[in-house]
């Protein structure tokens, strides 16, 4: 008989029995701490119910085979825990301040659609991230690391990559690249928040964006306190007027190559834009995201070698190497940078020292110039595959912008719509498409004109040209 309100404890055979029995099993050395676990996963499972008496030491102990003592220890290091609990004579029960486990953790991150063609921009082919240098480099780096490198870095980085990534730079992009006005980032979505509440804490309560632009930026600068004015383009970048009439003092842009159009600002608009910074005494926030990959001539320079102390120049290795390092960097000017150092300090005391150990001798050894040539031809070709078939399967669709990045736009003649029909069949084929209406700040702009933006880098030429057959068939049918 057990006590009213109470449950009988498991029975041999039972399944929380049996979540006890590889303890028994287990090497003697290993023996109590494996029946620790056991109890406390049963626990936390539910398997064993909050209110279950337990058996006694001496039982339990004699059904698994093992000493009543290692039996006793579990028994009161867990009731130490709160998992159990247990009186003079009263026997030992599953606590009642135990709740059942959740569920095992989710997978959040975003993953490929599982479509036959995928041409969503922005995702970089992650076969191409270089394993072999990037093992080599590591195992370079756990070999050479000062032992003082493993402490707290400085919040801004570690002075070898700091000093790595300005000669880097300067070389590749033309920045003006101080080695002490460098902050090593999570990424630029960190390099941004940072960016954002150094201009909130200076009362900025706004910031212009590109539209259409980045969707993440809105999310990115709501967090740090800031609102986000969609300001117009024209053929030649940022148009300036809208700018000028629309309050703020900082605006966010992608100069070298504007997500999503294609655009490269012009050499007026670029000193238009600087001359705009200064009479305001504002900010022009550069986003590089895709500058190395140009390929009908030498990548036009960063806006920022111009004017260092009006431009934030943000960069990461999310295209050339892979997203999911989560490694960036942002040059802030002088009247930004206590501020921006003291937000990364107090946001994560800096970015992993072995991971920046780990690319500064990456850089070093020309591991990363030869992964961006890689990847320059690579993309290159899957631009070209791509260009190639939209001539050959939709006659008179026309690619827009510079022949550089990771996607194109194409504008389609109406006699491939209407839209939503055109949009409808893609879909039901299973290629993956975007439009550039979706890029769009709160403006209707759909109309009867097609216009996507079509991502390249993560397929194959093959697999690019098999998805703009698809495509191509799927409109035509009915």
């Amino acid at each position: 008989m057990t006590p009213s309100g109470t449950n009988p404890g498991p029975e041999p055979g039972s399944a929380a029995w049996e979540l006890l029995l590889p303890a028994a099993s287990a090497p003697p050395r290993a023996r109590g701490r494996a029946l620790q676990s056991a109890l406390r996963e049963a626990v936390r499972s539910g398997r064993l119910a909050r209110g279950t008496r337990l058996p006694s030491s001496r039982d339990l102990a004699a059904d698994l085979g093992v000493s009543r003592g290692l039996v006793t220890e579990a028994y009161e290091q867990l009731t130490a825990e709160g998992y159990l609990r247990s009186g003079r004579g009263a026997g030992t029960w599953v606590s009642a301040a135990v709740r059942a486990a959740r569920p095992r953790a989710r997978d959040l991150a975003a993953h490929p659609p599982g479509v036959r063609a995928d041409f969503v921009p922005g995702t970089p082919d992650l076969s191409l991230f270089p394993r072999a240098a990037w093992a080599a480099a590591q195992r370079g780096v756990l070999a050479e690391l000062p032992h003082h490198d493993l402490g707290y870095p400085d919040p801004r980085g570690l002075p070898r990559l700091r000093t790595a990534l300005a000669e880097l730079l300067a070389r590749r992009r033309g920045v003006v690249a101080d080695p002490e006005r460098l902050v090593v980032v999570s990424g630029v979505a960190q390099a941004t928040a940072l960016l954002g509440l150094a201009l909130h804490a200076r009362g900025t309560v706004a910031v212009g964006v590109e539209d259409p632009g980045s969707p993440r930026h809105g999310a990115l600068y709501a967090a740090a306190g800031l609102s986000t004015v969609p300001l117009a383009l024209d053929a030649e970048g940022l148009a300036m007027e809208p700018l000028a009439s629309s309050g703020v003092r900082t605006v966010v842009t992608t100069p070298a190559h504007q997500f999503p159009t294609g655009i490269a600002y012009s050499a007026r608009r670029r000193a238009e834009l600087l001359d705009w910074a200064r009479s305001v005494d504002g900010f022009v926030v550069e986003d590089d995201y895709d500058g190395d990959f140009r390929y009908d001539r030498a990548p036009v320079g960063a806006l920022q070698g111009l004017d260092p102390e009006r431009v934030a120049y943000t960069g990461s290795v999310s295209k050339s190497l892979a997203p999911g390092l989560r490694l960036g960097w942002l040059l802030v000017p002088e009247a930004l940078a206590e501020e921006v150092v003291e937000r990364k300090r107090t946001t994560d005391l800096g970015h992993p020292t072995l991971d920046q150990a780990l690319f500064a001798r990456f850089v070093e050894r020309g591991d990363y110039d030869r992964q961006l040539r890689r990847c320059q031809r690579a993309y290159r070709e899957r631009r070209d595959a791509l260009v190639s078939a939209l001539g050959e399967h939709f006659p008179g669709a026309r690619v827009s912008g510079i022949a550089a990045g990771l996607h194109v736009i194409v504008g389609f003649p109406v006699r491939y719509g209407p839209r939503d029909r055109f949009l409808a069949r893609t879909a039901a084929a299973g290629v993956e498409v975007r439009e550039l209406t979706e890029y769009a700040h709160a403006r209707d702009v759909r109309g009867a004109h097609i216009r996507l933006v079509l991502g390249y880098a993560q397929m194959s030429p093959a697999r690019i040209r098999d998805g703009v057959r698809l495509m191509a068939e799927a409109v035509a049918s009915g």
